[in-house]
């Protein structure tokens, strides 16, 4: 077990790479805010932390856009890469080191763990399938191949199962395999290969995954993977753009993109060490002052990443530490989706906020930051929303958090030019040191939601404790009365001050100098939440304003022309390729089959009318839901992919048709009796057009 937080030894918080080859949403930068947010948390507790991350640099689609672009794929990746730097300050994201993948510290670096990797004989060759356009003459890298996923069925990519069950796959494991580039049938050629021989680390894996720290998910997740047949893991690739893979007679192979990005972790500290110096913070103690595998010794490292890449960081990653004889990561926290407004992003059709419309919105960016915290639970999926924001920002930041802070030390300024001459009560003392506990336990649960959460109670009880005092009534005839509750005001102003720093770092700055402190509230402990605050200070601005309706309209009607454009342009393409031709939108329908079924055969399924009686997502699965439906004879669970097409909250109460007599299976641990019919990419749930009873068989 690791000791709780602050420990002796430094820590490092990374977030996953950003892939230099497009512009950043608000949904990239939920990783990013959080892992800001909880490094700020840790150094609040007093805990020796450094903040790092990197552009993720190579890879395919950046070979490929950059010669769409007449551009090599250095110039290409480099433009991203500047332009994160430049945004991510812009959301109070304040990297220690920000590097990348390209430069010399990664590149040597990541040639450095192969190197290791081969002297411990964990690397080996094997002939495997390359996939290649045979028409073009081209060959097909990962993510310019589309097919089949063997284990799930479901449409997968190259290298992942990106909308199924979420697994890495190996070149040749896809099915039915096809061209993304000109949509011919891919076929498949040998050539050699280099492999991480992965089951080398099984044993060590299965004692890591029971060690490490975080969220459910991202212990849960990998368990199928490191208790079932572990995948060697291929790690180059044949093109030219990437780190050159470390061996004579190899130099068409470039190193896997999943090879050099996680590295980068570890180039990054050690970047900001030779900027800062060993004694202010020494990378190799957080990453190579080993301990033993049942009492890690090294730093503590934690991985703030989206879902999507758990099997990365909990499998691929720790295997590749080892391997090099580098620490383990302490924890992973894998968060949910963000989702615009109920719905999936959509790139494509330009359906998404884009960093850039919020900055150019004028709306604060601590308020995206408190929005996307607190909106759910990290692990689940969070919904932003201009409505949403406005709802949240009016509520909580204004009404509760804004109000108790402006009214207290206004009261405080006009009355007493500042701090009254008092003590703090023992009831007020008594819950900042609570609210400074519940701080402590939200890092050391890896609860970011929870650090958002604690100075809006903090004020949600000052409200509720001025009003309960009424000072305003007091100052006459109890004076003393009156100023012991506006010192206690003033004190717990100073407390949110010091907690709400890690989500709302721009404000707390703002509110430390409305209360006359010195310097930056960044540079002090929890445990300042309680010492006096100056004597004397000036009359406090608002710190928050309500976001109004017209402003909303205005950026929903933004919003909603920019998709509207970017949908008709879609379908004009699609009409100009379907000229006359009345009937062109059936092309994107799946052809009727050929093979038929006897009406015997259609007769043994039993279809009945059932009624969802709740529902809920399962954790760590990006599409699947939890059902509870009555059949009328009885209430079956069944587990369906409607997680994000779906207001699960709404569902209840609706009817549906069930394949009732399908054999029972597992999804994600959880067992499904019975199938929900659907139509289409949106699954459009099946039911009936009267009032037919849970348990009326379909016929």
């Amino acid at each position: 077990m690791h000791e709780e937080f602050p420990t002796d030894s430094p820590a490092v918080v990374t977030c996953g790479l950003p892939y230099a080859n497009g512009d950043l949403h608000v949904g990239h930068l939920r990783t990013y805010v959080s892992g800001d947010a909880y490094s700020r948390a840790l150094d609040r507790i007093g805990q020796s932390v450094a903040f790092v991350c990197g552009s993720d640099m190579h890879g395919t689609p950046i070979a490929v856009n950059a010669a769409e672009a007449g551009v090599d794929p250095e110039t290409f990746a480099l433009e991203y890469h500047e332009q994160y730097e430049s945004t991510f300050p812009e959301f109070n994201v304040e990297f220690d080191n920000y590097g990348h993948t390209h430069d010399e510290t990664n590149t040597e670096m990541t040639q450095s763990f192969v190197r290791s990797w081969i002297d411990g004989d964990h690397v080996f060759e094997k002939e495997i399938e390359v996939a290649w356009d045979a028409e073009t003459d081209q060959p097909l890298p990962d993510r310019f191949v589309e097919g089949t996923c063997p284990y799930c069925g479901e449409l997968a990519r190259g290298d992942e199962c990106d909308e199924g069950c979420q697994r890495h796959l190996e070149p040749g494991e896809i099915e039915e395999p096809v061209s993304t580039i000109t949509g011919n049938p891919a076929e498949y050629r040998t050539r050699p290969h280099k492999f991480l021989r992965l089951s080398d680390f099984q044993e060590y894996l299965q004692g890591f995954i029971d060690r490490l720290e975080g969220t459910d998910n991202a212990r849960n997740q990998p368990r199928e993977w490191i208790e079932g047949e572990l995948q060697d893991l291929c790690i180059t690739r044949g093109m030219d753009w990437g780190i050159d893979f470390p061996g004579e007679g190899e130099e068409d192979l470039v190193l896997y993109v999943w090879v050099d990005a996680p590295i980068e972790y570890v180039s990054s500290t050690k970047q900001y060490t030779e900027r800062v110096g060993a004694d202010e913070f020494d990378w190799e103690a957080v990453w190579k002052n080993h301990g033993t595998d049942t009492e890690p010794d090294g730093g503590e490292i934690v991985h703030v990443i989206g879902h999507d890449i758990i099997q990365h960081h909990t499998v691929f990653w720790p295997a590749m530490l080892r391997g090099a004889e580098f620490n383990e990561p302490r924890a992973v926290m894998a968060c949910g989706f963000v989702n615009l407004a109920g719905k999936a992003f959509s790139t494509s059709r330009n359906r998404a906020v884009w960093a850039d419309d919020y900055v150019e919105s004028g709306f604060h960016p601590d308020l995206y930051r408190y929005h996307i915290v607190t909106g759910s639970e990290f692990t689940a999926d969070v919904d932003f929303s201009w409505d949403g924001l406005q709802e949240r920002v009016n509520n909580e930041l204004v009404g509760t958090l804004g109000n108790f802070l402006y009214r207290s030390l206004l009261f405080a300024e006009r009355n007493y030019d500042g701090t009254p001459d008092a003590e703090v009560s023992e009831e007020v003392e008594t819950r900042i040191e609570e609210a400074i506990e519940e701080f402590r336990e939200a890092v050391n649960d890896y609860r970011v939601r929870g650090l958002g959460r604690v100075p809006v109670e903090l004020a949600k009880f000052g409200n509720e404790y001025i009003q309960r005092h009424e000072p305003w009534k007091l100052t006459d005839n109890e004076p003393e009365t009156a100023a012991q509750v506006i010192r206690d005001c003033v004190q717990l102003s100073k407390a949110i001050a010091v907690l709400m720093e890690p989500v709302l770092p721009e404000k707390a700055d703002a509110l430390w100098a409305q209360l006359g402190e010195d310097g930056r509230v960044a540079d002090v402990e929890v445990e300042a939440a309680l010492s006096s605050p100056p004597a004397a200070f000036d009359a406090p601005e608002e710190l928050f304003e309500k976001i109004e309706d017209d402003r909303v309209e205005e950026l929903n009607e933004q919003l909603e022309a920019r998709v509207e454009a970017a949908t008709a342009d879609e379908e004009a393409e699609g009409d100009d390729s379907n000229a006359g031709d009345e009937a062109a939108d059936v092309t994107d329908l799946d052809p009727i089959a050929d093979d038929r079924v006897s009406f015997e055969t259609f007769s043994e399924l039993d279809l009945r009318v059932g009624e969802i009686v709740s529902a809920e997502p399962i954790e760590g699965a990006d599409k699947l839901a939890k059902l509870e439906v009555d059949i009328g004879l009885e209430t079956r669970q069944i587990v369906a992919g409607i997680k994000q097409l779906h207001d699960l909250d709404e569902l209840p109460g609706t009817r549906i048709v069930v394949v009732a007599n399908l054999e029972k299976g597992e999804l994600f641990g959880v067992e499904s009796d019975g199938m929900l019919l659907a139509a289409g990419e949106e699954a459009d749930l099946l039911t009936t057009h009267g009032d037919a009873v849970p348990g009326t068989k379909v016929r």
